[in-house]
C-alpha cells in the first residue's frame, strides 16, 4: 500500500485538533502502543469533531445517524505512553449520502499515522441525503490546501 500524499500530513491542512492522553494499559509487548489501541483513540478524535462540527447536529432529525463504512489507516511512526497524542481531524469530501474525513495523529510532532475514513449518514436503515444546510455549515472544516 501506497503511503499517503506528503502534503496530507501537515496538520497546519486540518482545521480541528485534539489531545488525547495515553495510558499504560494501552501498550503492546514491544511498549509501544497497539495498533488496535490507535484505531481506537481515532475513533475518540472523530467523536469530538463531531461534538463541534457541522456533522454534531445529526440528531436533530429524528432517526438519524452516521456510521463508519471505510477504514484505512497507515501506521506511520511509533506512539508511546505517557505522551499525548494530537488527533487532527478534517473533511476531505462530500457525497450526496457520505463524507470522508482525514485524520493525522502526531506525537512529540512526529507523524504516527494517517486515516482515511468513509462515514454514510443512516435513516431507518438506509442512506440519508445530506442536506444543504449542513454542505455549507461544513465548509469550515474542509481540509485547507
Amino acid at each position: 500500500m501506497a503511503k499517503p500524499d506528503p502534503a496530507l500530513l501537515n496538520p497546519a491542512r486540518f482545521p480541528f485538533s485534539c489531545s488525547i492522553e495515553t495510558r499504560y494499559r494501552d501498550l503492546d509487548s514491544n511498549m509501544h502502543l497497539n495498533n488496535g489501541v490507535l484505531a481506537s483513540l481515532l475513533e475518540e478524535g472523530r467523536v469530538r469533531f463531531h461534538r463541534v462540527s457541522a456533522f454534531g447536529n445529526v440528531s436533530a432529525v429524528p432517526g438519524l445517524s452516521s456510521m463508519v463504512v471505510s477504514a484505512q489507516i497507515d501506521y506511520l511512526g511509533q506512539s508511546h505512553f505517557p505522551e499525548p497524542l494530537e488527533i487532527h481531524v478534517a473533511l476531505s469530501r462530500i457525497g450526496s449520502t457520505s463524507y470522508e474525513l482525514s485524520q493525522l495523529v502526531m506525537q512529540d510532532d512526529a507523524v504516527v499515522a494517517f486515516a482515511l475514513i468513509t462515514m454514510v449518514f443512516v435513516k431507518d436503515g438506509r442512506p440519508f441525503a445530506i442536506s444543504d444546510d449542513v454542505r455549507a455549515d461544513a465548509q469550515p472544516w474542509l481540509l485547507r490546501a
